[in-house]
């Protein structure tokens, strides 16, 4: 995957383009990419019959894995179940994960980790409508 910085990116924003995120293949961390302070973020894929090769947990952080393309299994601890294009998936830190590609077609996903029960304003909670003008 290459990653490409924009060069009028200024203070406060990064913006990080994904070539041809149809048809990516491994796995790529984006957080010293795009300079996060909040999360990491990665973009991933599965061929198909393959699996992620190990079980994995974490101390701190939850993940949130958004199916793009192709379908799959995936387990959390004991629990299997069936996963597919807009399947949504919030593991726990300690929850045991993985998953396994089951359809013809790569699988490509996202997953975004950030610290478990750190999220304490979102929407409108933490946002502040403010007054600017548009430069397009």
């Amino acid at each position: 995957m290459e990653l490409l910085k924009k060069s009028e990116s200024g203070k406060g924003v990064s913006h990080v383009k994904i070539s041809n995120p149809e048809s990516f293949k491994g796995k790529e961390f984006i957080k010293d990419a795009t300079g996060a302070t909040s999360c990491e973020i990665s973009f991933g894929s599965l061929e198909p019959g393959e699996a992620v090769p190990f079980f994995h947990s974490h101390k701190q952080n939850e993940e949130n894995y958004i199916i793009l393309k192709g379908s799959g299994d995936f387990q959390a601890d004991n629990e299997v179940f069936s996963i597919s294009p807009g399947s949504i998936i919030r593991v726990s830190a300690e929850c045991k994960r993985s998953m396994r590609c089951t359809s013809d077609e790569t699988m490509v996903y996202i997953c975004i980790q950030a610290k478990e029960n750190s999220l304490e304003q979102y929407t409108m909670e933490d946002g502040i409508i403010t007054e600017h003008t548009a430069a397009w």
